[in-house]
């Protein structure tokens, strides 16, 4: 296990990503640029964001199961229903339409090349060590439910 393995809870990482890209914004305007409607594609992006997140909880609520991401170990029910049918990581899918929809109402460079660095430490440092406690703990059930349903989208 690495030392930044399940330690930075993914709404606060989502929340430094944001701050990172608006501080970036401002320290180099520069490289902003102007999207047509872009108030329009952000408020889409979260809103889109918003509702994965929610049903994502939603479900783990309803599952009565942990929503906390940095003990995955403590999950008493592995919920592949609902909105878990199309993404083994709907909360963290709606972080990014809601970080997509951030960049897009900065309309900076820099916010876009963030994306894929938020996805990047996402799968390493959090989903990556969540799907291992997850398979140990449900073993089959759960490595037959990452064969048939993506990751992310």
């Amino acid at each position: 296990m690495n030392a930044l393995e399940l330690r930075v809870p993914p709404v606060a990482l989502s929340l430094f990503f944001a701050g990172t890209m608006w501080l970036v914004s401002v320290q180099f305007p520069i490289m902003s640029f102007v999207i047509p409607g872009r108030l329009i594609i952000s408020i889409a992006l979260c809103g889109i964001g918003i509702v994965f997140a929610v049903a994502g909880v939603i479900a783990f609520r309803a599952a009565k199961t942990t929503v906390n991401p940095t003990r995955p170990g403590t999950a008493s029910t592995l919920v592949s229903s609902g909105i878990y049918r199309f993404s083994r990581n709907p909360m963290y899918v709606g972080f990014i339409f809601a970080l997509g929809g951030w960049a897009f109402f900065l309309g900076h460079t820099h916010g876009f090349i963030l994306l894929p660095a938020f996805v990047i430490y996402m799968n390493r440092f959090q989903i990556s060590p969540e799907e291992r406690a997850l398979s140990l703990k449900f073993g089959k059930h759960f490595d037959t439910y990452t064969q048939s349903v993506p990751r992310w989208l």
